[in-house]
């Protein structure tokens, strides 16, 4: 009975290990199966020719933008987060340039936007860079220090949307006046593009965005 007794617990302990085994042994299916399931997803392909038309026609829309004060596409276009540089050094912000555009602080008798560059570094950012050409330009009644900007501009695509996260711009010394071709107008249907950004008129102002009277011109001039 004991030899009995102890030939039924060995079978039991020999089961237990052989479904041990079973469970912890992986078959080549199931070893692909985990494989496939850690690779990364390769990251879409941007397409390019449509990020570059959007924001060439976000670029080329703000001479409209100011023209108007179009301060509600401000708005929508600039992140809330966006850090803006002026020619003078000083830093602007979102809150600013809304406000000068609905006081209407930036006026010009024409502004033309050129030489629009857009490089596309992923999917959901890209650089752009450009020229304004500008006529009789005023911050606050003030006089602009030049006629002409260069300009660069960063954008994120936050939920389906182009955005304005950081921008730059400066005076040019030696303006070459407007191009031989003006940049491309808006392309395509895209979201609503930034406002321009108005400049004081003690310091130099900025190419496209308006900037706080204290510090010069706008972040951007389009």
């Amino acid at each position: 009975m004991k030899k009995l007794l102890s030939l039924i617990t060995i079978a039991a302990a020999g089961s237990m290990f052989a479904a041990l085994q079973i469970g912890c042994t992986k078959t080549p299916e199931n070893q692909n199966a985990t494989s496939n399931a850690n690779l990364a997803t390769p990251a879409a392909t941007p397409d390019k020719a449509a990020i570059e038309a959007e924001l060439t026609r976000i670029e080329n829309d703000w001479p409209r933008i100011i023209k108007e004060h179009d301060a509600a596409t401000v708005k929508r276009i600039e992140a809330d987060d966006a850090v803006i540089v002026y020619p003078d050094g000083s830093a602007g912000n979102k809150e600013q340039d809304v406000k000068d555009m609905e006081s209407g602080a930036l006026t010009a008798d024409a502004w033309e936007v050129a030489d629009i560059k857009v490089n596309v570094l992923n999917n959901d950012t890209a650089i752009a860079t450009g020229r304004s050409i500008v006529k009789n330009g005023k911050y606050n009644g003030h006089p602009f220090p030049s006629n002409e900007f260069r300009w660069l501009d960063t954008y994120v695509r936050r939920n389906g949307q182009w955005q304005l996260i950081a921008a730059a711009n400066t005076p040019v010394k030696n303006p070459t006046g407007p191009a031989a071709k003006a940049s491309p107008s808006p392309v395509g249907k895209a979201s609503p593009s930034p406002a321009a950004k108005a400049s004081p008129s003690a310091k130099p102002s900025a190419a496209t965005r308006p900037s706080p009277v204290k510090s010069p011109l706008p972040a951007k001039t389009p």
